[in-house]
């Protein structure tokens, strides 16, 4: 289906383009956010008319995006959550537990701003990028640990989940000579 497009819209193209997208694309998403308009002589004729008010509108948007860019972009964030010795969570953190963490601290981001791609399943420091305009992206850090000591210790860059790794390896080690009626002090 060929649209005109009424912003930017990431690969698709920019503000008063024609670009044909998939029509599924179209239906569910461009057209019900109005963020696209069919490609019809109508239509064309109404964004020629309409073109400065939407062109206003996109730079308030991107004006707005930029000031919320400036007090989020480069913070770091603690996020306290119960995890295994070997650093894997039980559960793990998404887009609405980032959105949920945002708007404790006073910022008001939706699920769909959050660019992430699989929740996170492991202790440690993440980078997170929010998507607040076409053109501003914001840069947050998440410190995932399960307690806000080993917080600080992962942001020297300790790797907390060390020391759990080796003793688990001695247990697992100790259990298999034991299983064999070895004596330990024999190697």
């Amino acid at each position: 289906m060929k649209v005109i497009l009424l912003e930017r819209i990431g690969k698709h193209g920019t503000l008063g383009e024609t670009v044909k997208v998939r029509d599924g694309f179209a239906r569910n998403y461009l057209l019900p956010q109005g963020k696209a308009l069919r490609a019809t002589k109508e239509n064309q004729a109404r964004f020629d008319r309409e073109r400065a008010n939407l062109e206003a509108r996109n730079a308030e948007r991107k004006s707005s995006a930029e000031q919320i860019k400036v007090g989020l972009d480069q913070r770091s964030f603690v996020v306290v959550r119960q995890a295994a010795e070997t650093g894997q969570l039980y559960g793990s953190v998404a887009a609405r537990d980032i959105v949920d963490i945002l708007a404790a601290a006073g910022e008001t981001i939706t699920r769909s701003q959050v660019n992430i791609n699989a929740p996170i399943k492991n202790l440690g420091v993440h980078e997170i990028e929010i998507v607040l305009h076409a053109d501003v992206r914001a840069t947050i850090t998440l410190n995932i640990a399960r307690s806000e000591d080993e917080a600080q210790r992962q942001a020297k860059g300790e790797d907390v989940t060390a020391g759990a790794r080796e003793d688990t390896f001695v247990r697992e080690v100790g259990s298999v000579l034991d299983d064999e009626g070895m004596d330990r002090e024999e190697l």
